[in-house]
């Protein structure tokens, strides 16, 4: 087994195996997908001392958790009105501190287990790409007074001083976000799994299950495990395991490219360490890497199969667009993901029927968020707090299916052709 190649999979920290189940394991709670999701919900069970089995189809970190952009910060894919009409202003008050909660998991969990490898870098930048000072400044002001959290404004001349591109006006800068690698928190984190006595079967995907009664069960090609509680963490690669899960979420495939190691061609370009995403509702987001030398841009998604080589074709047309001093910059490495995108745009984390959880459609929300919601679905298991109700009203609605997909993908051709309406108006 090995991971797609990806840039985090050549500055993999370590690159070790596990065995696939065999035979029989009995434990308080088998989760299925090593990835964020599910490890973080293993590694809090395992830390409360619960017996913890983690089965694989691949490889710890093999999916959308292994291969992101490495943003840790608050907020979720769902606009913050959007998020009160449904849930209410208490409610959404509580979801967004609940993502900054996220945010101080991940960096503290790197603090304490000394993930140097991670290598955490703190900053992220969103950029408005056309000229509207006022409305910037209001939204800033509006998540002081609604959420009590503040953010850096900077102004066109102080972006332009370190985003070198005409194609940018202002900013608010996070300086509590960070960026990270994230297949390496992954395998730290798998590494405590198993430290605390926890158990990872890569290889080893669930077949068939059994939800009926207190013992639930799960079978593998050579094993089977049964336990008290059941968590599905799948993600993107949900198959027809969990039919209620897989009519919840459409699969959607985002694309990454990493430029060749040239550091004083980019240095023309981006004077800063932070990553940066920009205010499209069809945007990109890139962050230089490899201690400057290179930069990680990623955008672009699809609901069916696509060329990477030709969607990165577009990613180099919106990088050069931006930056045309980078236009020698050549892409070395460029690869594609799935995600999970639930119709409501939300994550979806609750208890399905007793002992039966989801934690998944984390498309769009950032590490921070895919965290919390497994340590949300730890807490209702031991029994610590029911904060996983918050996302009640973001439940498993049919996301449409064939038709579904089609729609995003017409919404997101949409959305591209009002962001270049916009700014060429505004």
């Amino acid at each position: 087994m090995s991971y797609p190649d990806t840039y985090y999979k050549r500055t993999t920290a370590e690159d070790r195996s596990r065995s696939s189940l065999s035979g029989p394991e009995d434990c308080d709670a088998v989760v299925i997908g090593a990835g964020l999701a599910g490890l973080t919900t293993a590694l809090q069970l395992v830390r409360a001392g619960q017996k913890v089995v983690v089965l694989e189809a691949e490889i710890v970190g093999f999916g959308a958790s292994g291969r992101n952009g490495g943003f840790v910060a608050p907020g979720f894919a769902t606009g913050s009105d959007d998020i009160a009409r449904t849930a209410g202003k208490d409610a959404a008050k509580k979801l967004f501190h609940l993502s900054t909660e996220g945010v101080d998991f991940i960096r503290d969990t790197i603090r304490d287990l000394n993930i140097e490898s991670a290598a955490p870098q703190p900053g992220i930048t969103s950029v408005l790409r056309h000229d509207d000072a006022a409305s910037l400044k209001a939204y800033r002001e509006q998540l002081l007074k609604d959420y009590d959290y503040e953010l850096d404004y900077l102004d066109t001349e102080q972006v332009r001083a370190v985003l070198k591109s005409q194609r940018y006006f202002q900013a608010l800068r996070n300086p509590k976000a960070f960026h990270m690698h994230p297949l390496n928190y992954l395998r730290a984190i798998a590494a405590e799994i198993e430290r605390l006595g926890g158990k990872i079967f890569e290889g080893s995907a669930a077949i068939s299950t059994s939800l009926s009664g207190a013992e639930k069960r799960v079978r593998t090609a050579s094993g089977e495990v049964r336990a008290r509680h059941m968590v599905f963490t799948t993600g993107g690669y949900t198959g027809s395991l969990e039919p209620r899960l897989q009519r919840a979420f459409l699969p959607i495939a985002t694309y990454v490219m990493v430029s060749e190691e040239a550091p004083d061609l980019i240095a023309n370009a981006i004077a800063t360490r932070d990553a940066v995403g920009d205010n499209r509702r069809a945007g990109d987001y890139y962050r230089l890497v490899d201690n400057g030398k290179r930069i990680l841009w990623g955008g672009r998604i699809t609901t069916r199969a696509a060329s990477t080589a030709g969607v990165v074709a577009e990613l180099r047309r919106e990088m050069t667009g931006t930056y045309p001093q980078l236009s020698g910059l050549k892409t070395e490495l460029a690869w594609s993901g799935l995600m999970s995108y639930a119709r409501h745009l939300m994550p979806q984390i609750g208890e399905v029927e007793p002992g039966v959880w989801h934690c998944t459609a984390f498309g769009g929300h950032g590490l921070n968020t895919t965290a919390i919601g497994g340590k949300l679905v730890a807490e209702g298991i031991l029994g610590q707090s029911d904060r996983y109700k918050l996302f009640a009203p973001f439940g498993l609605v049919w996301a449409g299916g064939v038709a579904g997909l089609a729609a995003a993908q017409l919404t997101y051709w949409k959305l591209q052709a009002q962001d270049w309406w916009r700014e060429r108006t505004a």
